[in-house]
């Protein structure tokens, strides 16, 4: 492919392992396998993510966006998407989207016995702040273009040791 066109071949893609964040919040996302499918193409103003969440994971903890858009579509197996408003399942095909700005809490649960797959799409804003309402979380600008985890009351967490483990098996 020429001009910037990248054709990719999700199974040739290192596969991410674990969630990064702080103890003891990571425990329920530590199986959680991402495939960082737009990261791989070159894209930077939205990140597509390949999803594998095993039985009994987590896909985050229950969060929201400021400035950030996401999209998620179940490609196979049964999720439970948790909100504000309860839970609702989620089969093969569903769509689920969260508008930047909307204080409602959301995540993926995997209450099933089999694995759940899903495309997640979100738009990357560097003043985006990630509100997690259940727990001592944000995550918010660092000031130097990335972002880091602050407690509620805006002091910092610990620096820990990256958790995500990146691996070259297939999902």
């Amino acid at each position: 492919m020429t001009r910037g066109t990248t054709v990719i071949e999700p199974n040739d893609v290192p596969h991410h392992q674990g969630a990064d964040y702080p103890s003891p919040y990571d425990g329920q996302c530590d199986v959680r396998r991402k495939v960082r499918l737009g990261d791989a193409g070159g894209l930077t103003q939205y990140g597509v993510n390949l999803v594998t969440l095993p039985p009994g994971s987590w896909s985050t903890q229950r969060h929201w966006h400021s400035h950030e858009d996401e999209f998620v579509w179940i490609v196979s197996g049964d999720a439970t998407l948790v909100t504000e408003d309860g839970e609702t399942p989620l089969k093969a095909s569903m769509v689920a989207t969260f508008p930047a700005g909307a204080a409602d809490g959301h995540h993926l649960v995997n209450n099933s016995a089999g694995d759940v797959v899903y495309l997640e799409v979100g738009s990357r804003s560097s003043d985006d702040v990630c509100y997690y309402p259940d727990i001592d979380l944000h995550l918010q600008p660092d000031g130097k273009g990335g972002h880091h985890f602050v407690h509620k009351d805006g002091t910092a967490y610990r620096r820990a040791k990256r958790k995500g483990r990146r691996l070259h098996d297939a999902p």
